[in-house]
């Protein structure tokens, strides 16, 4: 089953290199372009990720994260907030981020995939606080139902291993086109002399 990450952006262009940048097969990539229907998908759908824009129409970003952080079960999900003026984040929300990532605009697939690393990483380490917050145990037993966040260290380790084949693919075949673009070139002066 595809992990669902929720691109919540105004900007077709995001989303789609949001989608594009994912290797295919491991996500199911969610769209919304305001954060009143990202807002309603973060409800309806259980979503693993969550990349809002700080700048939306009908309901900011800064709205949606403050419902978001409103609801315990909603906290769990690992979030990458994207701006490409960040001094609008931290004028809300002061540094270190703790329970986000933030992930500056124009951003290319290594800064994507750190940053998703992150915030699952932040995600996590909330959720083993909370869980220590738990009250002690009375002498009553109590059955607390704690859900499993469905994306899991192992299948977080084979979607980032995933990605960095890709990187490394990727890379070689820049370096392919760089040396036929070498050649070309050299073929070129060659021809011009």
């Amino acid at each position: 089953m595809a992990n669902k990450i929720l691109v919540i952006d105004d900007t077709t262009v995001v989303r789609v290199k949001v989608r594009e940048m994912l290797p295919p097969g491991n996500f199911e990539v969610l769209e919304a372009k305001d954060g009143v229907e990202g807002y309603d998908l973060i409800l309806s759908e259980k979503v693993n990720l969550i990349m809002l824009d700080f700048i939306l129409p009908k309901m900011s970003g800064w709205e949606v994260y403050q419902k978001i952080q409103e609801q315990p079960e909603l906290k769990k999900i690992p979030l990458v907030i994207m701006s490409g003026r960040k001094e609008e984040v931290t004028e809300k929300i002061p540094e270190p981020f703790e329970y986000f990532e933030f992930l500056n605009k124009p951003f290319d697939q290594r800064q994507l995939v750190t940053a998703i690393k992150s915030s699952m990483a932040k995600a996590a380490k909330k959720g083993r606080q909370e869980t220590s917050k738990q009250p002690a145990a009375t002498g009553k037993t109590e059955v607390v139902a704690t859900p499993t966040p469905p994306l899991t260290e192992d299948t977080s380790n084979i979607e980032i291993q995933a990605l960095n084949a890709k990187i490394v693919k990727m890379q070689a075949e820049i370096d392919g086109l760089k040396k036929q673009l070498a050649q070309v070139v050299t073929f070129i002066k060659q021809k011009i002399k």
